[in-house]
């Protein structure tokens, strides 16, 4: 268990200077503290699906941001999950503004249980409203446990594209490590990395299970900076209905 906690944890390291170099030009507004997903679908399974974001700092135009997606997605089969978001923004002294709306797609590529690690893969399309600018991801996903313990990855590759932006192709990670205590509460810690993003903190998730195939899956977590351009405090809360 204490080389599987020190592997996790090198991985991060190594991929918090790997991307050291990948800074761009305007941070502003940037916060890349999202969730760590997993490789899994469900078949026949339906969701409704509720993310928070609320960042303070000690700059006056990064304090007091809120960002929120609501989604609703539905399984194809037992491979794949589709999943539509509409993403709204409150910035410093203005009021919430729909900002976008974004298409996602998860493929599980392998059988929970077949190999050590557990793969997936996550193809998203974003588009902001207001301006002409959109961005293509791709998310490779990868879980494993150790025990009681789950570690999982998400590393992925973005295109931004648009007349009101000048293209470019942006790296970015997360990761998770969490202890199976009880299904309704399992404590661990991530990690978020990007072109701006360098945050680590902890975070609880659980899954409360109600009548027939409806159950409620629950995330809150704290993230702080491992550098000048992550916010002082990310919170972060993720509400998930499935029937």
């Amino acid at each position: 268990m204490r080389s599987a906690c020190y592997k996790f944890f090198s991985l991060t390291l190594v991929l918090n200077i790997g991307m050291g170099s990948a800074l761009a030009d305007n941070p502003v507004h940037h916060n890349g503290v999202s969730s760590v997903n997993d490789p899994y679908v469900q078949a026949m399974e339906r969701e409704v699906e509720i993310r928070t974001i609320f960042q303070t700092d000690e700059r006056p135009t990064e304090d007091n941001i809120l960002r929120q997606r609501i989604s609703y997605g539905f399984s194809l089969n037992d491979r794949v999950f589709l999943e539509a978001y509409v993403i709204g923004t409150r910035l410093p002294d203005q009021s919430f503004e729909l900002e976008g709306y974004e298409i996602e797609s998860k493929i599980q590529l392998t059988e929970q249980g077949e190999y050590n690690t557990d793969w997936g893969v996550i193809f998203e399309y974003e588009r902001q409203i207001s301006e002409s600018i959109a961005e293509l991801a791709t998310v490779l996903v990868a879980s494993r446990q150790w025990g009681d313990w789950v570690g999982t990855l998400n590393l992925g590759l973005e295109y931004e594209f648009g007349s009101n932006i000048e293209d470019e192709l942006d790296r970015f990670a997360s990761a998770q490590w969490r202890y199976r205590f009880r299904e309704a509460f399992e404590p661990g810690i991530e990690f978020y990395a990007d072109e701006f993003t360098r945050g680590i903190g902890p975070v609880l998730t659980g899954v409360i299970r109600g009548n027939g195939k409806n159950k409620w899956h629950w995330e809150a977590g704290l993230i702080a900076p491992l550098n000048d351009t992550t916010p002082d405090q990310s919170f972060r809360f993720l509400l998930e209905w499935e029937f």
